[in-house]
């Protein structure tokens, strides 16, 4: 299968890239810089030149391929303001994928998060989540299940608070970055919250899996742990950079801060029984072992 990839030379994307290759595949990539045009290249991709907001390039891309998987995403998180664009960009960016594959029976995976359930950890049967600081994230999404009434073999790949690689990755590695910068190792709340996290070799799987098998309409987790504490996440990263650890308010976190007091925990029974998938990679608290002070 010919397949168009947005974001396939980030730390998620290039080991799908690398799935896709392994497994007899092709990629076409969507490369927003000559830095991840020659990445991609050496990964064995083709490289094809523009952003999310170069709308007639993801026409081009979509047009060539016989299937697309979904990553890009700007990663904005410095003010809400600078959220709610990368979330319009992405938006209009699958809105246009999706009209280029309509009534095509193609397959389109995009990228999810794990939805909050208060009081239980999420399965795949919960509703995508629409609220909160990246609640228009939950209504693409959305969006682009509904494809599946236009002929379009659309799923959602679910992913946890933390797809780490090395160390690096996810929310863990937000924290990470914050206490580089500030020489803390910082928390919200009291930190029993609970984020779930996966190896992004294993999430990597998952997409395949899902561009290959998954039913149109559907949604799946990538969810290797259920819910590691944010404490002991964050014990971790201390360890590893000698630096203290320290319980700081929310708002230090900025637009996202709400979302790191969350307790999130998640479970992927359903998506390994449905679609055979095992994560067999390190688990989060025993890759940040992996960190460089």
């Amino acid at each position: 299968m010919r397949v168009f990839i947005t974001g396939g030379t980030g730390l998620i994307g290039s080991a799908v890239v690398a799935e896709l290759l392994g497994n007899g595949h092709t990629v076409l990539a969507l490369a927003r810089s000559d830095a991840s045009a020659e990445a991609a290249a050496s990964a064995g991709a083709e490289p094809i030149r523009g952003s999310l907001t170069d709308l007639d390039v993801l026409r081009k891309g979509a047009a060539e391929a016989d299937g697309v998987i979904h990553l890009a995403f700007s990663n904005d998180f410095s003010s809400p303001e600078a959220l709610a664009t990368a979330i319009a960009e992405e938006t209009a960016a699958q809105e246009v994928l999706g009209e280029v594959l309509a009534g095509s029976d193609r397959p389109f995976v995009t990228v999810s998060g794990t939805p909050l359930v208060p009081g239980r950890a999420s399965t795949e049967a919960d509703p995508t989540s629409t609220d909160g600081p990246v609640g228009g994230r939950g209504q693409a999404v959305i969006g682009v299940l509904d494809l599946a009434s236009r002929g379009v073999r659309s799923s959602a790949v679910r992913l946890p608070r933390t797809v780490h690689s090395n160390g690096h990755g996810g929310f863990a590695g937000l924290l990470t970055q914050i206490a580089r910068q500030t020489g803390v190792v910082g928390y919200p709340g009291e930190g029993d919250q609970r984020w779930p996290a996966v190896h992004a070799l294993d999430a990597a799987v998952l997409f395949r899996l899902a561009l290959e098998r998954a039913p149109a309409g559907t949604a799946w987790h990538a969810v290797a742990d259920d819910g590691d504490r944010v404490r002991d996440i964050a014990e971790a990263i201390s360890r590893r950079l000698g630096l203290p650890v320290q319980q700081m308010p929310t708002e230090t976190f900025g637009p996202i801060g709400p979302i790191f007091a969350m307790d999130q925990p998640s479970t992927s029974t359903y998506t390994r029984q449905a679609l055979g998938w095992e994560p067999k990679h390190p688990s989060l608290l025993s890759d940040l072992e992996n960190l460089q002070p």
